[in-house]
Parts: structure tokens; sequence; C-alpha cells
């Protein structure tokens, strides 16, 4: 299970390079002003902020239709349409015959025309007015097709990514907490800016929504932007001569013969694969539904949510940014560690029914801290490790994989989250 880490596909990539031209590769260039680094970053943000606009406004969906589950219908929606979504990119064929240029702008346009439904619908259609349950209908398919572009965004940013020295992985993962934490920030803001009544979380979803659309559009140009600088082609050119070599070796790969290396790679990462499903089956399932609807403050009221979702993003982000300062090699410890999570179930279960102490404030905002803060460090350097430990030009697939990993994990957590209720 352990890897050799970044050092092995670096000889790989000389390997390659030596083979096909006799001569060692020339040095990457540099990353001027770390603008790929910023675009990764953004891209991280982009493709989990439709979602946290979403669910950080569940307080106005429910104000919109009092009868529906929002939240727990909300994750399943679209983690299982991402699911399938990915299932369809990955099993189909999709990582191999199209270009992850081609998924992530397909993604992001999608995610733009799904934030446009709610601020439409509000503006024609619902107007503020509760009990429309028509318009709670589509909602949920804008969620849905919201779900199906983060499988094309996520699936080809983060298997680009893969391609490329390690730090960019951090700086994707770094953008989707700093999405969690922009929400959040915007949700408090918001709350304190606008009355609390059915105006007030009108404008401030509204808010959401419009934020939400602009980010979107500016990570759709800046994507196209990053994807020309040398050293994101100096890499893709790596790999396209990885291709070319093996190719030449094993002749253009079939279906079958693409399915055969495609478990080949799931073989290779799947402790990386099992470690991320693990840490997202139980974050999920705490996160947001258990901490919006189970746990209550008879001091904070509605304010007591929105401070633990607060704090998860922020640890979730301090967490993400850490594997800069330290990346263990070790993946036997990172993947034990995200066995050693499912701990957070007895602990949060204490805090519905245990003793009256841990039924306060206090422990549940430390577990939600703490939960943020594994969440997001585990989840990274797991990502890292997994691409570099094969080929470079199985780097994107091992990515969309683990995203695979990833979404299962959601999917799954989103269903158990269901199971505080009883």
């Amino acid at each position: 299970m352990g890897v050799d880490g970044e050092e092995d596909q670096r000889r790989s990539l000389l390997a390659v390079v030596v083979e096909a031209d006799a001569a060692p590769p020339p040095p990457p260039p540099e990353d001027s002003f770390h603008v790929a680094y910023l675009v990764y970053f953004l891209l991280g943000a982009g493709f989990l902020l439709p979602w946290n606009a979403f669910i950080t406004a569940v307080d106005y969906f429910s104000y919109l239709y009092p009868a529906a589950p929002v939240d727990r219908v909300f994750s399943v929606a679209y983690m299982l349409a991402g699911l399938l979504a990915l299932l369809v990119i990955v099993v189909g064929y999709g990582t191999h015959r199209s270009a992850a240029s081609i998924r992530i702008n397909a993604g992001l346009s999608l995610f733009v025309a799904s934030l446009l439904v709610v601020p439409l619908m509000d503006a024609l259609f619902v107007k503020g007015r509760t009990g429309i349950y028509g318009a709670y209908d589509v909602t949920v398919a804008a969620l849905s097709l919201s779900g199906i572009a983060d499988a094309l965004v996520q699936g080809g940013v983060i298997g680009a990514a893969g391609e490329l020295p390690e730090i960019y992985m951090q700086a994707v993962f770094s953008g989707t907490a700093a999405s969690g934490v922009l929400v959040s920030a915007m949700r408090i803001i918001t709350k304190a800016m606008y009355p609390q009544d059915a105006h007030g979380l009108r404008k401030s979803a509204n808010l959401y929504f419009t934020v939400s659309i602009i980010f979107m559009v500016i990570c759709l140009v800046c994507y196209n932007v990053a994807d020309k600088l040398p050293i994101v082609q100096y890499y893709k050119e790596i790999k396209l001569q990885a291709m070319k070599e093996e190719r030449n070796r094993n002749g253009s790969l079939s279906g079958s013969a693409w399915r055969s290396t495609l478990w080949e790679i799931v073989g290779r990462i799947k402790w990386f694969g099992f470690g991320i499903l693990l840490i997202y089956l139980v974050t999920i399932s705490i996160f947001p539904g258990y901490l919006t609807e189970d746990v209550h403050s008879e001091a904070l009221k509605d304010w007591y949510p929105i401070l633990l979702m607060a704090g998860f993003n922020v640890f979730d982000l301090v967490g993400k940014s850490l594997p800069a300062v330290y990346l263990p090699e070790n993946s036997n410890l990172v993947v034990a560690a995200s066995v050693g999570r499912l701990a957070f179930y007895p602990l949060f279960l204490a805090c519905l029914h245990g003793p009256r102490f841990f039924r306060t404030e206090v422990p549940v905002s430390i577990l939600t801290c703490l939960l943020g803060l594994t969440n997001g460090y585990l989840t990274t350097v797991l990502m890292i490790l997994a691409p570099k430990s094969v080929p470079i030009h199985h780097s994107e697939t091992a990515g969309i994989v683990m995203v695979l990993f990833l979404v299962v994990g959601l999917a799954t957590g989103s269903i158990v989250s269901w199971f505080w209720v009883i």
C-alpha cells in the first residue's frame, strides 16, 4: 500500500523522455507570478461554490417549502447525480477519449445554467411565496444538474492537477475549503445585515446565487487562460509523449483494453480510494444535516448551525493548507487515520443522547472543528499521493478515479445522514 511519491513519478517522466529523445528533459518553466497556482485554487473554490450556495441558503428554501426535508433531499440529489455522471465518464471510456478541457468548460457552463435557475425562478414565478412545490421540484432538478457539472469540473480539474507537481493539487483542495469559508462569511454577513424575515431571506439567497454565477464566469475565463500557460503545456507534452510510447509498445487502446488498464490503475490506488471514501462517508453523514437539524442551542438559537458550519469550513481550510507545510509519505498511516475518523460517530451520538455536558455547545463545537480539520488534511494528502503512484500518462485517470471514490463517499454519507433522524 506504500508509494514512492512524487520522486517515483519524476523518475518515470525522465525515463519516458530519455527513451524518446535520448536526452534528459529540459527543466519545467516557472509558474510566473504563481498564476497557475491561483487558477487551480480558484477552480477548486469554483466547483464547490454552487453546492455551498445551495446548502447555505437552506433556511430560505426551508421557508419556501416547509413540508419538504430540504437539506437531506438536496444532499442526496446532488451526490447521486454527480456519482452517475462520474460513472459514465470513467467506466464509459470517457477519460480516455475526451479532453479534460472539454469536460471542464462544459461543466462550468452547466454550473452557470443551474445557478441561474434559482434567482430567475424567484423573480419570475415564486416571488417569495411559500408552498409552491412545483418550484421545489425545479430547484431539485437544478441542483441535480449542478451535481453533473460538479462531476465534469471536479473530475477534470483534479485529473489535470494530478499530472502537475503536488503543490497544484494542494491548491485545488485549499480552494475547495476557501469556497466554504467564503459562503459561510457571506451567510453571517447577510444574516446580520438583512432583516430576519422573508424579505431578508430572499435578498440574501439571491446574493449567494449572484456571487456564485459571477465566480463561475471568472473561473471559466481563468481556466482557458491557464490551460495555455508554459508550465501546464510542459507537463501536457510529457504526458502526450508517454502516451505515444505506450501506444508504440501496446497499440491503440480499444474499449476492452482501456477497461483492463483502468482496473490496473484502480488496483494501484484502491487503498487511497478506500481512505477517501471513508473520510467523506463520515463527514457528509454528519455535515451539514446533523449540524443544521439535530443539535440546538437555547443561547445561540438559529445562529448556532451557521456558526458550526463556519467553524467546520474554517478548519477544513486549515487542514487543506497544512500539506504545503508537511506531507507524510507513509500512506498506511494516512489510511489508518481515515479509518480512525469512524470514532466521530459515537462522539457525536453522545452529543445527542449522552451526559448533559456533551449536549452543550462546547463539545459539539470542538468536535465540529476537528471534523473539518481531519477532513481537509487527510483528503488533500490522499489526493496528492494517489496520482503520483502511477505513471504520468495515467495520473489524470487516477485523479478521476479518486474523485469517483470521493463521490461514492459523499453519496453514501448523504444517505447515512438520514439515520440521525431515527
